[in-house]
């Protein structure tokens, strides 16, 4: 199917809605109405500006679409990529994990984005790591507060700690965010940290790490979890049992809290997409994701 017919088909889809609709940054504030309208006043102005682009493009154009962890570092790479293919066009989306596995199996996507591990059903799609993502439990950086226990972090995501000073901190509610279901990030927290525990009602949902990341470096009082990957001056990453969130912890097996970053494809990638995928697998390409913080997968090529 031309590129085009495919971000049409793409632009019908309920996955393709997901994807866009999850773009923006969410407020808690917003009245459900309020973000309903302005999700439909994105998604028409962008759609048109697919389709505006859409007529100068050709069969050297992919999509890569899904996890919002992966994306900022996709884009990165097709960045890279294009200096030396510039006649080719590699469009990332994001949407989610769940979304881009999805869009990936029906052939909507080229490639999904995935940051959790395939579920048992979507084990024939084919599949391929990247790099591993370390997750960093993150506060404010006016948290005097350094350290904290797995078994804290649970506690705290299912509401049986509410307030700091019951781990030494200020006597202020916690302030809990969490990212939406079908978030690869989520799937990874819950399998890791949660185990049988549900995280409470009470949180705060984020639809993007760059959101969950945004409310921690405005609030003195919120705790979140993102892509190592991420952190910078305006959050903390606190150490997990003293242990600090580093690459060369997880190589070592010191710190446990990781998940892989996936791409997958409903078949063999051929084409560009092979290409694309070999580039991303090669030294060149593990060096910029090794420069973004994450942990290079073996090197190789896309068979």
């Amino acid at each position: 199917m031309m590129y085009t017919e495919r971000l049409q088909d793409f632009k019908l889809t309920g996955e393709y809605m997901k994807i866009r609709s999850r773009n923006g940054k969410s407020s808690k504030a917003s009245r459900p109405s309020i973000k309903r309208k302005a999700a439909c006043v994105a998604l028409c102005a962008f759609s048109a500006c697919l389709l505006t682009a859409c007529g100068a493009k050709t069969d050297t154009a992919i999509i890569v679409a899904g996890s919002t962890s992966v994306q900022p570092f996709a884009e990165i790479l097709a960045e890279e990529y294009a200096l030396v293919h510039p006649d080719q066009d590699v469009d990332i989306q994001g949407g989610g994990s769940s979304a881009g596995i999805t869009a990936a199996e029906s052939g909507i996507a080229d490639i999904g984005m995935s940051s959790r591990a395939l579920k048992e059903a979507e084990r024939g799609l084919w599949s391929v790591e990247i790099a591993k993502d370390s997750l960093a439990i993150v506060v404010n950086p006016r948290n005097p507060i350094e350290n904290l226990t797995m078994e804290q972090v649970r506690q705290i995501y299912a509401a049986e700690v509410t307030k700091w000073s019951e781990l030494g901190g200020t006597d202020s509610t916690i302030h809990v965010i969490t990212r939406e279901e079908g978030s690869g990030t989520r799937s990874a927290f819950e399998e890791l940290v949660m185990g049988m525990a549900l995280i409470t009602p009470k949180a705060i949902v984020q639809d993007s790490n760059g959101a969950v990341k945004q409310l921690v470096a405005d609030d003195p009082n919120a705790i979140g979890f993102v892509s190592l990957g991420l952190v910078d001056s305006s959050i903390k990453a606190m150490l997990l049992g003293g242990v600090a969130a580093s690459a060369e912890n997880v190589m070592n097996g010191r710190y446990t809290l990781y998940r892989p970053f996936l791409f997958v494809s409903r078949g063999q990638p051929e084409g560009l997409s092979k290409q694309f995928i070999d580039f991303v697998l090669s030294e060149e390409g593990q060096r910029v994701l090794q420069m973004q913080g994450l942990i290079p997968a073996r090197g190789g090529e896309a068979e």
